[in-house]
């Protein structure tokens, strides 16, 4: 989708060409109108939709990228706790000069502080990587919704084709109530709301 963008010129050219044909009156001008309105509305949640699977994908990569970081700090710990351990046990060895024990003692207390700060800075990378994969997540899931609005707005469109072919004035009502759905999925989109998360939120809370 968002490689090769949202096209429903198809019906709604179809609409104005049956227009121009075959004279205009008030059920195919309507008709014309609202599928230009809708060809609308879909392009724009089409862009919309594939600029969040981009924003999912950029995430994505942040997440990785602190994820990395925190590996490579927490494997600079290790070290420093190697060292640590190889100093405490060169203290600790006998027929060591009271200067020799002194200097690994140092050495161990300068590891200790060593370790506490690359630690803090693996922690903090870590909390990166989990808050970037969490904004990762949540535009998917806006994507998702783009991606469900914009299928509406494509099923109407070829339902107001098929009406503009058939005349037949009940599925005008059925378009339109495809196409409200559109727009509801659309709104809760653009709004960041999760309906269906809520309900079963709201359930589980309940029990």
């Amino acid at each position: 989708m968002s490689e090769h963008g949202f096209h429903v010129h198809g019906p709604h050219d179809h609409a104005v060409e049956h227009v121009a044909q075959h004279g205009s009156d008030g059920f195919s001008n309507n008709i014309a109108v609202m599928t230009a309105v809708l060809a609308t509305v879909g392009a724009l949640f089409g862009y919309l939709g594939g600029a969040t699977q981009n924003d999912a994908a950029l995430f994505k990569n942040n997440a990785a990228i602190a994820k990395t970081t925190a590996a490579n700090s927490w494997n600079y710990y290790q070290a420093k706790s190697s060292k640590q351990n190889l100093a405490e046990l060169a203290s600790n060895l006998p027929g060591m000069t009271a200067q020799a024990q002194a200097k690994y003692k140092a050495d161990v207390a300068r590891y200790e502080a060593e370790k506490a700060g690359i630690k803090k800075e693996a922690e903090r990378f870590e909390a990166q990587s989990d808050e970037w994969n969490h904004k990762s997540e949540a535009a998917m899931h806006t994507h998702h919704q783009w991606a469900l609005a914009t299928t509406a707005e494509q099923i109407a469109i070829s339902l107001a084709a098929i009406t503009l072919l058939t005349r037949r004035r009940w599925l005008l009502s059925v378009t339109y109530v495809v196409a409200a759905v559109g727009f509801v999925l659309g709104a809760f989109a653009g709004l960041h709301v999760d309906p269906i998360g809520a309900l079963l939120a709201g359930g589980a809370a309940a029990h």
